[in-house]
């Protein structure tokens, strides 16, 4: 008997944002990723492009208002960061925004906590795995240097 296929996994998108040498993060409130930071982001809706999904996700969760966005990187997330029991499957596509409007943030929806982050402290967060990463490419990508670099 052949095996049952798994799930597609469910689209997903997150916003990066920068504004004066720093990014935006917000702690998650829900699974997967509660209680760490991460670019805002979320389930894409029906009919939804991750593009479309990822400036929402940016306006409801910080009040950012964003926009040209450019993909930046895809994960296949197949269980990362999920609760014990909890199984969950996303292909996330992250894109990179421009501020389109005035950089006050407000934390909001899924959105613990919400704020503007140098790299120095971002290495200090909980993050996931996909987030790290990105954080380390745009560091290199911008020349910007860590804090124990500089000597």
């Amino acid at each position: 008997m052949p095996l049952p296929n798994p799930p597609l996994p469910q689209h997903a998108a997150s916003a990066i944002v920068e504004h004066e040498g720093r990014l935006l993060l917000v702690k998650r409130r829900n699974p997967p990723a509660a209680d760490l930071f991460a670019f805002p982001g979320g389930r894409c809706e029906p009919g939804e492009t991750p593009a479309e999904a990822a400036l929402r996700e940016l306006r409801e969760e910080t009040g950012i208002e964003g926009r040209l966005p450019l993909p930046f990187a895809v994960y296949d997330l197949n269980g990362e960061n999920d609760a014990p029991g909890a199984s969950t499957h996303f292909l996330l596509t992250v894109f990179t925004v421009k501020l389109a409007g005035p950089s006050e943030v407000l934390a909001g929806d899924d959105a613990v906590e919400a704020g503007w982050f140098g790299l120095s402290e971002i290495d200090q967060l909980a993050v996931p795995a996909s987030v790290r990463e990105c954080v380390d490419r745009i560091a290199a990508e911008r020349g910007w240097i860590r804090a124990e670099e500089r000597t």
